[in-house]
């Protein structure tokens, strides 16, 4: 009902959304004031006129979808805007004050795999252990010295709020992925060529796009945020979270040389049935229908290749870069397996991590995980068994 009253209410403003012209159009308008704002001139930097030359596009391709919401277009074009003023934020930084460049952002740990294969659980885990830190959702989202209270905290309520609006419009969503402004959130907050998209709305021209991509200005800028997230604070190693990082190993030990990776594995049967559950959600509050057979076969094609490319990749590292970790059993037991978790990435167990765990998995013989159906989306267990080759042995053998 919600949904409905708000798309009624925003149909007349944007109109923009049925023609990919007008929609770079009100996209140009719009970073043309963001940059008023940023107090930097008409002029960009040949790198941040690419970002904000691929928002523009990424906004005509929502633009192209036929069942695009008023809705799902306002949340898009606002997301571009903060987006652009981040990234205009986070490079007036760098420019006014180079030592922030030379922070060295050291052995960072990125956490990779498939999606809804317990990399939340194995973020916070990491994340909480002493030596070790996780930018917050607002950080990515606002990202400053913010070297007073007070505007800190003006970006986490601000960042608060958009994240509680979220989760009135698609609680189920929120049941799935919770957002919290002050919670260790993922890359994909500040990073922006990735497939996430087409989790919103069947976008094919973007696919094609993102497919041949070239992602390291992408991680050199994830970089760049964190050095300033770290200049003037006391240095701690960086715990990166993001599904879609395992398809770039190699792009991120060329930004990040001494990298290192803990990849969750899941059978690959529950977890593309959770994924295209959560995506489903994303889809109803962007598109007035939505497709479930079309859902399961394009996330199914981008799931099982960046499984691909991602174990082809980890061939070329060291074998003590990639720490393997079954979500069945960190699942089943963690309060007797993140410990290990700790002590294979190089960081010691304590009494504080172990009652952190307390509140992040709560105590052993837990509520089981939901289960979602996988025919839903025109997906058989043999289809998902195809694609993925055999990466499934691979994962019961990691549960044993």
């Amino acid at each position: 009902m919600r949904r409905t009253v708000l798309n009624a209410a925003l149909a007349r403003s944007t109109r923009a959304r049925r023609d990919p012209e007008a929609a770079l159009e009100v996209w140009r308008e719009r970073a043309a004031a963001v940059r008023a704002a940023a107090d930097i001139g008409d002029a960009l930097a040949p790198d941040d006129q690419a970002f904000t030359d691929d928002l523009g596009f990424l906004l005509q391709c929502f633009a192209r979808v036929p069942d695009l919401t008023p809705l799902g277009w306002t949340v898009q074009l606002r997301s571009a805007e903060q987006r652009l003023a981040n990234r205009l934020r986070i490079k007036s930084i760098h420019t006014q004050n180079p030592h922030v460049g030379a922070e060295p952002i050291e052995r960072p740990v990125f956490i990779v795999g498939l999606p809804r294969t317990g990399t939340t659980v194995v973020h916070r885990v990491l994340a909480g252990a002493e030596p070790h830190r996780a930018p917050l959702l607002w950080e990515l989202q606002r990202t400053g010295l913010d070297q007073d209270d007070a505007s800190a905290a003006r970006a986490r309520r601000a960042v608060e709020r958009d994240a509680k609006a979220l989760t009135r419009l698609a609680p189920d969503y929120a049941a799935m992925h919770p957002l919290r402004a002050d919670r260790p959130e993922e890359s994909i907050a500040l990073m922006w060529r990735t497939y996430f998209p087409l989790s919103c709305a069947p976008l094919p021209d973007w696919r094609a796009w993102i497919d041949q991509a070239d992602l390291t200005a992408d991680y050199e800028y994830l970089k760049q945020a964190l050095q300033v997230l770290q200049y003037g604070r006391t240095r701690r190693r960086w715990i990166l979270k993001f599904p879609g990082h395992v398809a770039h190993l190699d792009v991120i030990r060329q930004v990040f040389p001494d990298a290192r990776f803990v990849w969750t594995h899941r059978d690959p049967v529950a977890a593309a049935a959770s994924f295209c559950s959560l995506v489903e959600t994303l889809n109803g509050v962007h598109c007035k229908r939505t497709d479930p057979a079309a859902i399961g076969r394009t996330w199914l094609g981008i799931l099982a290749e960046s499984i691909a490319r991602g174990r082809k990749l980890r061939r070329a590292l060291p074998d003590d870069t990639v720490v393997d970790v079954s979500s069945h059993r960190l699942a089943s037991d963690p309060h007797r397996f993140a410990p290990q978790l700790l002590e294979r990435v190089g960081a010691p167990w304590t009494h504080r991590d172990r009652d952190g765990l307390n509140a992040i998995a709560g105590p052993p013989g837990r509520t089981p995980a939901r289960t979602y159906a996988l025919e839903r989306f025109g997906l058989s267990a043999d289809a998902v068994e195809e694609a993925f080759g055999d990466y499934r042995e691979r994962v019961a053998d990691l549960k044993r």
